[in-house]
Order: structure tokens, then sequence, then C-alpha cells
């Protein structure tokens, strides 16, 4: 059975609703009704100047087309009848959710070394309440939208993202956001492992660091995790649910 034909043994709803989304390394057979897009991180953190990526070092020059890119895939969501998530990255603002030195998390996490290395930015990257936690202001969530907080890299770890999506019967995950190579892998990693579909829209996420990390990130994604795609495919699919949807 290829990812074309993966419905076929569940016996869930008829056939006339699945759509085909062109990816690689095969197509993936989708139901709107099934398919969440997933928003990752769009917060000022990542994706702004003065944000947390950008004054730990990161190149977030770039970010603004993929912010349209979401814009356009959000739109075609919402038109099908898709749920849209967004995930929000960050700790409380004492930092104990961050985990202290016991923590690898204490460690690896640059928003935490960038304040231990400049304390006059302490308590002010991704802070719950903080503008630097805050979703960008383009990508405001609309009614019907779900946001998920979390507070590690994959969007499923300690937080209810896996029983909402379960309780809505969602099968597919399509991911847009930053970073790729971060917590857009870290989740549709932890999404395989629970028996979800993932596809990244390439061209709507972006990578932390240099360009080959999200090529190396969609080359793991494709060959061992799941899905690639793109916003144009993804829209031109899911206009065939809008279109059929106003017809009936």
């Amino acid at each position: 059975m290829n990812a074309a034909e993966h419905f076929s043994g569940y016996g869930l709803k008829p056939a006339g609703d699945i759509v085909k989304l062109p990816a690689r390394p095969e197509p993936l057979a989708m139901r709107a009704s099934e398919t969440a897009l997933i928003v990752v991180d769009m917060q000022n953190a990542y994706s702004t100047k003065g944000g947390y990526l950008d004054l730990a070092g990161f190149d977030v020059s770039s970010t603004g087309p993929v912010i349209e890119k979401i814009l356009q895939a959000l739109a075609a969501a919402r038109a099908a009848g898709i749920q849209v998530v967004f995930l929000q990255n960050g700790w409380d603002a004492q930092y104990v959710e961050a985990g202290g030195p016991g923590s690898p998390n204490w460690h690896k996490s640059n928003a935490l070394k960038t304040m231990r290395k400049r304390p006059e930015l302490g308590g002010t990257l991704l802070a719950k309440g903080g503008w630097d936690y805050q979703l960008v202001d383009e990508l405001t969530p609309q009614p019907g939208d779900i946001v998920v907080p979390k507070p590690r890299y994959s969007g499923f770890f300690n937080s209810h993202l896996d029983s909402t999506l379960r309780a809505r019967g969602i099968r597919n995950l399509v991911f847009t956001g930053i970073a790729t190579n971060v917590c857009v892998e870290s989740t549709l990693r932890d999404g395989f492992h629970l028996e979800y579909f993932g596809v990244v829209l390439a061209d709507a996420t972006h990578q932390a660091g240099p360009e080959f990390a999200q090529q190396a990130a969609l080359y793991n994604i494709e060959t061992f995790f799941g899905w690639v795609s793109g916003v144009d495919d993804f829209c031109s699919t899911f206009a065939q649910v809008e279109a059929t949807a106003t017809a009936s």
C-alpha cells in the first residue's frame, strides 16, 4: 500500500472526498476533515528583528516570504474546512517550565543561553505574556483556530496537541513555520511515531542556521518520516474540496 492508498483499509468514510496532494516522494491521499494545518512557532521570537533568534545570531531577514506563504495556506485551509492549529513555544515568566541546570533544555536552548550571556535580556525571551512570545501580527488566529502552547521543540511533548487532534479524527498534519530543522522536524517526527501522516510545505518554512540545514531537514523528512510539498500544490489540491462543497 502506498501513501496515496492509505485510507482504503479503514472504512471511515466514502472515498469520494479524498484528494491527492502532490508531494515527495509520492502523492499523499488526504481528506480535509481528517487534516490539520499546523503553524509552528510563528512568534516574534523566531521571525522578527529583535526577537530571540535574531538576538542569538541567526538570520531572520528572509522570513517575510514565509509569512506570506503561510497566509496563503491558511486561507486555503480555512476555505476547505481544514482545522488550523498554532503552536506557541515558550515558558512561564519565571522559566520554571524551561527546566533548571538538571535539564538538557537549560543547556541547549539558545534563548536561555542568550539570556545568560546577556543578563539585560533576562526574563524577556520566550516568556509568556511578552512580545517575544507573541504570534506575529500577520498571523493572528481566527475563530475556530486552536492555539497549543508547548514547552519544548516538539509540539507533542507535555501538551494537549495529541488529544486535541485525536478528538477531531485528524490523521494528517500539514506543517508550516519555523524552524524547519528544529521545532517543525521535531513535531513531525513525534507525530510519525504517533501514527500521523506528516507533510511539510517547504516554501512555508524556514530554517534556523544555514541553508543546508533546511535541505537536510527536508531530506530527512521525505526519506524517513513524511512527505514534502509546497503551498501552491496545497492550495490547488484543497480548492477542489472548496469547489465541491460550494457546488453541493
